[in-house]
């Protein structure tokens, strides 16, 4: 049997053994902390663009495309359509366009919907109008029998006459929850941001919030000035303070707005880091009013 002698021996060196480990585990970290400098990470900015919280999820598209489809949106409080008439258009526009107002097309159509003026759509420039295209696609739509009971391609079609009208229906499902958002019904659900210069020159500039008024004016047939509507008065399309405050945050750029403010929250002009560029809590309430600043 060993003597406790060496049984101390076997111990102690055990200790030792584990002291000289922490201590070379104890250096070699202190070199590493003093020898290299910790490396910095750092969160780039997104590129300018806009998102869209649908009622399944989020969807982001380029500021061109939000401020077609706030505009199509928009049209439809003009003409005191339902959100169905907005599904069609967008199913339209999705397979024409993709949400950019095009100067050229097959022949000679032109614009979001590719209207040619060669089928008494409008004058060119009158077609490469957002608004006076809607217009125009609209007013054909509701000419359709039964055009809100038809499946969403088959309206299209009736008014598109296209080569391939079932190419509509792909575009339904995302279709209509777009149109959920841009007629205001799901509230503060569209944002948009923006690169540094984009930012400093919106920041630096004065907001044209009369030509913006002036705009939604046309847009949505409705002043804005005028809000709150009366229950009379009230349209069918959606909510349209919502839907005004929407698009004047996918306008912002070309209006050079800073800052949109609805009910009691506030959306302001930001580069897109850290939510930055989310609406959030105003602080007062604007009582049925879109503040643009």
């Amino acid at each position: 049997m060993p003597s406790k002698r060496r049984r101390l021996s076997a111990f102690v060196k055990i200790l030792l053994s584990l002291f000289l480990v922490c201590g070379l585990l104890v250096a070699g970290a202190y070199y590493v902390l003093t020898t290299f400098e910790p490396v910095e990470t750092t969160v780039e900015a997104p590129d300018p663009g806009c998102r869209l919280q649908l009622s399944d999820g989020k969807y982001e598209m380029e500021i061109a495309q939000a401020v077609s489809a706030t505009t199509v949106g928009g049209v439809a409080f003009s003409r005191d359509l339902p959100p169905e008439a907005v599904t069609v258009a967008f199913a339209t526009v999705w397979q024409e366009t993709a949400f950019y107002n095009l100067e050229y097309g097959d022949r000679d159509s032109l614009g979001l919907f590719q209207q040619r003026p060669s089928q008494e759509w409008g004058e060119p420039e009158e077609i490469l109008d957002p608004v006076f295209a809607t217009r125009a696609f609209y007013d054909e739509l509701v000419e359709v029998n039964n055009w809100s009971e038809i499946p969403v391609f088959e309206a299209a079609q009736a008014v598109q006459r296209s080569a391939d009208g079932y190419a509509y229906d792909q575009h339904e499902a995302l279709s209509a929850r777009m149109a959920e958002v841009t007629t205001g019904e799901l509230g503060p659900s569209l944002t948009c941001w923006y690169d540094a210069e984009g930012l400093d020159a919106l920041r630096a500039g004065d907001a044209d919030t009369a030509g913006a008024q002036e705009e939604m004016a046309r847009v949505f047939g409705v002043d804005p000035a005028e809000l709150p509507l009366n229950a009379d008065e009230a349209m069918r399309t959606g909510d349209l303070g919502w839907a005004m405050a929407l698009w004047a945050v996918a306008h912002a750029e070309e209006y050079g707005l800073t800052s949109v403010a609805y009910g009691d929250r506030l959306w302001r002009a930001s580069d897109g880091l850290d939510g930055a560029e989310a609406w959030t809590a105003a602080g007062e309430d604007t009582r049925g009013r879109v503040v643009l600043g």
